[in-house]
């Protein structure tokens, strides 16, 4: 080497920088803590409606109806009103978390992560089905203090309320990706999951209805979820649970295939 000369520079060492494959446990977490930094309005308000449907109905009725041999009428109303609450708390969990990121300029922050189509699935649907459950078991514990606890079939409650948690779940996401303002969210949740909601036996039995509504009825996904898990309660169904569960799993399928699909595509997302 000559005096005076400069040496060789070696080139700097870049570290690859592996990518991490549990991103989606962290959004996950953004969205639990979303909903359970506000539980008294995401969770308590929901279990208090329901407790006072139990009440102004069951007070009223009780005595007069009775659907099934042996089942009061505050007994039958509980798994209705349980599962409206798994339903409609799951829908509005992953609805307004992507319709107010949207709102708020946030969700860039989302699209910039190397997060796949599964992991923000996983992560809105994940943290939608936990909201449900809670607002679920909170209005089932309430409601002990009615009626005594039942449970003939209890894997076929499990089955039906995690299925009922699942569906509302993907279609509250596939909701968010479609409304771009909390109007046409509300659009989607009081003309269509509201109606459907209560529309699905929660507080009859279709088999008092006339034979047209009784088979309006029975194309409605959300019957067959509640009619499901009151089976898991009391053994007894207005159909088979096998044909329940047949429609429920299906729904929960086309509807997951649908939400993935404009997911990876970034349908409204990506602008």
């Amino acid at each position: 080497m000559t005096t005076g000369s400069v040496p060789p520079q070696r080139a700097p060492h870049v570290r690859a920088i592996p990518m991490r494959s549990d991103g989606w446990k962290m959004l996950l977490k953004k969205e639990l803590l979303r909903f359970w930094r506000v539980a008294l309005q995401t969770v308590a308000a929901p279990v208090l409606t329901s407790v006072l449907y139990l009440l102004i109905f069951g007070s009223v009725l009780q005595g007069h109806i009775e659907v099934y041999p042996g089942v009061g009428y505050i007994a039958f109303l509980v798994p209705g009103l349980v599962m409206m609450g798994v339903l409609q708390n799951a829908f509005a969990n992953s609805a307004s978390s992507l319709v107010q990121s949207k709102i708020m300029g946030n969700l860039v922050f989302t699209l910039l992560t190397p997060l796949s189509a599964w992991n923000w699935f996983v992560a809105y649907v994940g943290a939608a089905i936990v909201r449900g459950l809670l607002v679920g078991i909170g209005i089932y514990l309430i409601t002990l203090f009615y009626t005594p606890p039942r449970f003939a079939a209890w894997p076929w409650a499990l089955a039906f309320i995690l299925l009922g948690a699942a569906l509302m779940s993907v279609l509250g996401l596939l909701a968010g990706l479609w409304a771009d303002k909390f109007d046409q969210m509300a659009v989607f949740q009081n003309f269509i999951v509201m109606p459907m909601t209560f529309l699905a036996g929660v507080f009859y039995s279709i088999d008092s209805l006339p034979t047209l509504w009784r088979t309006v009825s029975q194309f409605n996904p959300f019957f067959y979820m509640i009619d499901g898990f009151r089976y898991g309660l009391f053994g007894v169904s207005d159909v088979s649970p096998w044909m329940s569960l047949g429609v429920a799993g299906v729904s929960v399928v086309l509807i997951s295939a649908l939400t993935l699909h404009l997911l990876k595509t970034g349908y409204k997302l990506r602008y």
